[in-house]
């Protein structure tokens, strides 16, 4: 069955040890927030009757985990407290291990909770229960398995056919049809990383949108373009931004199939076009 994981720096507290190791840590019946993130509705209200719709913004979400304690004896206990302590002084992720070994996570920070009564929730020595308060910035869950499809300036190899379409186009350029796979049910930003040699990259989306891109770049130089991030970065770390085309469209990947074309032109067999992306869900269970 799915479980609850807590990770914090090089920590992973598993919340399902009780049901599997009869002590530990446990996530208990209650925990709320997975569904369904809020979303803060936009209208236009006229001298008429009612409100014309306007946008929707999905808003952060919270999440609260009943969690209990059952420790080996009281320095168990104390040991285990503070491991929980330390795992939510700073920002954690929660993530949810399916059945099937795919993790869905969301980066959260604890913003409530973590109180207890004495005598009710714990007695002090090896049992303690209490709810912690999650506030997530991001309110998608992001899949742990990245999404990799490849636009290579020299001629496609079998490692590439499963993702690629090669169309006629001259040797100085790189062009293809990218298979776009998004397993989940809410739109992906797709990280597009170009290596030189090579200039004025175009990436179309499945609906016609286009981010262009009209600088160049030499052999060995790389391009990253984070389109959740909306940065445009060379491999020194150079803002690139102001190279970019009127009105960029940092278009996402939605959930399904599709297929998107991405170019460069004055390529070599050394020219690379890389998009990768992770899948996202609005809720897990």
């Amino acid at each position: 069955m799915p479980k609850l994981l807590l990770v914090s720096g090089g920590d992973t507290i598993d919340l399902n040890e009780i049901a599997e190791k009869g002590v530990g840590f446990q996530a208990k019946s209650g925990v709320t927030g997975l569904g369904l993130p809020p979303v803060s509705v936009q209208w236009l209200e006229g001298a008429g009757d009612g409100a014309v719709f306007r946008a929707t913004r999905v808003q952060t979400r919270d999440i609260d985990v009943p969690i209990e304690i059952l420790a080996a004896n009281r320095v168990d206990l104390q040991a285990q407290l503070s491991r929980l302590a330390l795992a939510l002084a700073g920002g954690c992720t929660l993530a949810l291990l399916d059945d099937d070994g795919k993790v869905w996570s969301t980066e959260v920070h604890r913003v409530g909770g973590g109180e207890y009564t004495y005598g009710t929730d714990t007695t002090g020595r090896r049992d303690f229960q209490t709810v912690i308060t999650f506030r997530a910035g991001d309110p998608y869950f992001t899949s742990s398995e990245q999404q990799i499809r490849t636009v290579s300036g020299a001629v496609v190899t079998a490692s590439f056919l499963t993702s690629l379409t090669t169309l006629t186009v001259a040797p100085s350029q790189a062009i293809g049809q990218i298979t776009l796979s998004n397993s989940g049910d809410a739109p992906a930003f797709p990280v597009w990383e170009v290596r030189g040699p090579g200039d004025h990259f175009v990436a179309t989306s499945p609906a016609g949108e286009t981010l262009k891109w009209n600088g160049t770049l030499t052999a060995g130089q790389k391009l990253v373009i984070d389109t959740r991030k909306g940065t445009v970065v060379d491999g020194t770390g150079a803002n690139r931004y102001a190279e970019l085309d009127t009105a960029p469209r940092f278009w996402t990947v939605q959930p399904g199939t599709s297929t998107a074309v991405a170019s460069l032109l004055n390529t070599t067999t050394a020219s690379q076009i890389t998009c990768s992306w992770y899948p996202r869900k609005w809720m897990v269970v």
